[in-house]
């Protein structure tokens, strides 16, 4: 699979932070019931592989993926628990050339002119821009849009379903990365029909 086939399948993938297993399946659940078919589960708590497996397992029709994504070791966790693709916060031709070498698709991380650069000359070309918002968002994106013609990007990073139109608007972004779809309140309260709600309106946001 290429990375940028993720695109295809909705406007919004949600960045999900998960702390107990078995709220694992009952929320890709929701996602899936929404809309919502690729599920980025980040590498942020103990129970991240075992949720990601957990999906897998259970909820064939989603597209699970590893997010924060830091070292070699976690590609290859990654891929020993059956992702599909991983997502990183940063990029380093280490871990560029480690996710190619395992058949791991990455979707690199960058903040600056210099790492997308660095990316671009790994062969990524499809690019999450992070943490979006606060390096210069939509503005920067466009000024990226001239010297960088041949690169394409996610957005993530203090986006809101408020805010999201204005990122997918642009034509170097091809999809967002949004928190927002799983919110920890509803996660913890297992509302996951709010979450299913959520999940709608995002993938609403292009129709």
């Amino acid at each position: 699979m290429n990375t940028l086939d993720l695109a295809g399948h909705g406007p919004v993938i949600p960045v999900i932070v998960i702390d107990r297993v078995e709220d694992a399946v009952p929320l890709a659940r929701a996602l899936v019931a929404g809309g919502v078919k690729v599920l980025e589960v980040t590498l942020r708590t103990p129970a991240a592989l075992d949720c990601i497996k957990a999906m897998i397992a259970e909820v064939p029709e989603a597209i699970v993926g590893a997010g924060t994504v830091r070292s070699i070791a976690d590609a290859q966790a990654a891929r020993d628990a059956g992702c599909q693709f991983a997502v990183s916060p940063g990029y380093t031709p280490e871990i560029g050339r480690a996710c190619l070498d395992i058949g791991l698709p990455l979707l690199p991380g960058v903040s600056t002119a210099s790492e997308v650069m660095m990316a671009s000359a790994d062969g990524y070309r499809f690019l999450k821009l992070f943490p979006a918002t606060a390096v210069g968002g939509v503005n920067l994106l466009k000024a990226f849009a001239s010297p960088f013609h041949d690169v394409v990007f996610c957005p993530t990073g203090g986006i809101t379903l408020e805010t999201a139109p204005q990122f997918l608007s642009l034509p170097n972004v091809k999809v967002c990365g949004g928190s927002w779809l799983t919110p920890a309140d509803a996660v913890k309260a297992g509302d996951w029909a709010r979450i299913t709600r959520l999940a709608a309106e995002a993938q609403a946001l292009r129709g």
